[in-house]
């Protein structure tokens, strides 16, 4: 076989190979689809006014699992999922006693894990980090020290601590490293990953592809879209119009669910930080879903 022609069956053979994978993640029996699960930030102003209907809502959308935030203060909103028949493995949490531990006034961060244990959660995950500490790289290495000690504390609780990204993370700072280059390098095993797809393009990267590069470290995905208009990086905000339904922008799902499922990634939750008809958006990204 000559050269020119061993390339390009292998090539396609590449190609074949990967369409393959892509099929077996989209399977009716996949379960990123059929237990797909929903953050409910998404749903924080109906929640606000009515969290019964608004879980009733979410389950009559055909979503199976939801991840609160604001953990420990989450009671409402973990009970009425599972009034609902809704499973909740994961929240997002105040993390004042991983981050701020001496600062007066603060929770410990082991009485968090003790309710998050009797209320049978099995995540928590840092949601964000304030503009004052993320300036430099000095404050991310200081942020991963502490969050290797708080994962270590949740890992003999029974429970895995992760990290949620935004954009911000991804923007250069010293020597053109960034702060989740700091995190890549100086989580400890026990401190994983729960990765935003939309900030993730927004900061400039393909997600799929940092899905596989941080494959057995990434427990958990956010999956929203992004609105075509935007053009990244961009690492320090965007407008509420950037947020799209599932299919309705230009992040293809498909190779993000081949590499969750390649990587080990344990739950997907859909997420649409903004939207002028939340309840509808949750459905047509649902819907989106099942269609695949």
């Amino acid at each position: 076989m000559k050269r020119r022609q061993f390339i390009a069956t292998g090539a396609a053979l590449t190609a074949a190979l990967a369409q393959s994978k892509w099929l077996s993640a989209l399977e009716s029996d996949n379960k990123y689809r059929n237990e797909i699960g929903i953050q409910l930030y998404t749903l924080r102003n109906e929640i606000g006014k009515d969290v019964a209907g608004t879980l009733k809502a979410v389950a009559e959308a055909g979503y199976k699992q939801v991840e609160p935030y604001g953990f420990p203060g989450a009671d409402d909103m973990i009970r009425e999922a599972k009034a609902n028949g809704m499973a909740v493995h994961s929240s997002h949490i105040n993390t004042d006693g991983i981050l701020k531990p001496d600062q007066k006034g603060v929770q410990p961060f082991e009485e968090l894990l003790d309710k998050a244990n009797d209320l049978g959660l099995t995540h928590v995950v840092v949601p964000y980090l304030g503009a004052e500490l993320r300036g430099s790289l000095d404050q991310y290495k200081q942020v991963a020290e502490r969050c290797n000690v708080a994962a270590e504390k949740a890992k003999r609780a029974g429970i895995q601590l992760a990290y949620h990204n935004h954009a911000f993370e991804f923007k250069p700072l010293e020597g053109g490293k960034c702060g989740y280059d700091v995190f890549v390098e100086q989580f400890s095993e026990d401190m994983k990953f729960e990765i935003d797809v939309f900030w993730v393009a927004v900061g400039g990267l393909d997600a799929a592809d940092l899905i596989r590069k941080l494959s057995g470290r990434v427990t958990q995905l956010h999956l929203k879209d992004l609105d075509r208009s935007v053009t990244p990086p961009q690492y320090d905000g965007i407008p509420k119009e950037a947020f799209k339904e599932l299919g309705n922008g230009v992040i293809p799902m498909e190779p993000i669910l081949a590499a969750a499922a390649d990587a080990g990634v344990s739950h997907c939750h859909v997420e649409q930080d903004h939207s002028p008809h939340p309840v509808k958006s949750i459905q047509q990204s649902a819907d989106y879903l099942r269609s695949l």
